[in-house]
């Protein structure tokens, strides 16, 4: 198979992989089952492969894309041009409230690039005011952090910091051979449905994502030992939690309540 997609050759430091099995992308599309009362947003169209049969369905859509070259041939496209509002820019730096037309909120939807998938969602952690849900393809890897429940080895700040804030559903595999050029991993769909109210509240979700990064940063240490310069081994035993418990044994509930009890002590990590 040629490296180069419709006249488009795949840059490796966009980290593009092309979707083009037809099966995987209906499965795909009818998982987001877009409404046109509805606005949506794709991050990294690409060459649209979800893009246009997202756009048989409704009427307008509005896509993010950083490939000046992919974003000039959207613009230019015969049949998606009156469809598609193309912002040119990083999702990374990307404000997603300016799409918001109304009070209705975004859903918003893509193959994410596989090196930027982890920073792109805690973007839009800080955004899900503005969100009513997401749905992405990522490394199959990614999708099991995301939804992993403690004490297994995929379990850690992603896991904690996605899971307070959300519901998170897998909804599809997707083999490496959906692409081009074929990428060395599988891929999954996962679905990302914001809490309006999260059934484990926190004050402030840099903290807790803070207080994670610290706490899963040495992984074979006891919860003690890594949060010894922050929350003392008594003070953890007060909010009814083992010091000397590994970090993946530790519940989202458990992280909240130590984020919860920090913030109020200290402020910002």
């Amino acid at each position: 198979m040629s490296k180069t997609h419709l006249g488009h050759r795949a840059r490796k430091r966009f980290g593009q992989n092309f979707l083009h099995d037809t099966m995987v992308i209906d499965a795909i599309v009818d998982a987001i089952n877009p409404q046109n009362d509805e606005q949506l947003v794709e991050i990294g169209p690409g060459l649209a492969a979800l893009t246009e049969p997202v756009t048989e369905r409704i009427d307008h859509l509005t896509v993010v894309e950083l490939d000046r070259d992919l974003a000039d041939r959207l613009e230019q496209h015969p049949f998606l041009q009156h469809k598609l509002t193309v912002h040119r820019g990083d999702a990374l730096k990307t404000d997603f409230r300016q799409f918001q037309s109304d009070s209705s909120k975004l859903r918003v939807f893509g193959n994410l690039p596989y090196n930027i998938s982890t920073p792109i969602i805690f973007h839009l952690l800080d955004q899900l005011d503005a969100i009513q849900d997401m749905h992405f393809m990522l490394q199959k890897e990614v999708v099991d952090r995301l939804a992993a429940e403690p004490g297994s080895k995929t379990y850690g700040r992603l896991s904690v910091s996605v899971q307070q804030a959300c519901a998170v559903e897998p909804v599809l595999t997707v083999p490496a051979g959906a692409f081009t050029p074929p990428p060395k991993v599988e891929s999954a769909v996962v679905r990302l449905t914001p809490y309006s109210e999260p059934p484990h509240p926190v004050h402030d979700r840099k903290t807790l994502q803070q207080l994670c990064l610290v706490a899963f940063n040495q992984r074979r240490k006891t919860i003690r030992n890594n949060l010894k310069q922050h929350i003392p081994a008594e003070q953890l035993e007060a909010l009814g939690i083992d010091p000397g418990a590994r970090p993946e044994t530790l519940s989202v509930a458990d992280y909240c309540r130590l984020a919860n009890w920090y913030y109020e002590q200290q402020g910002d990590l």
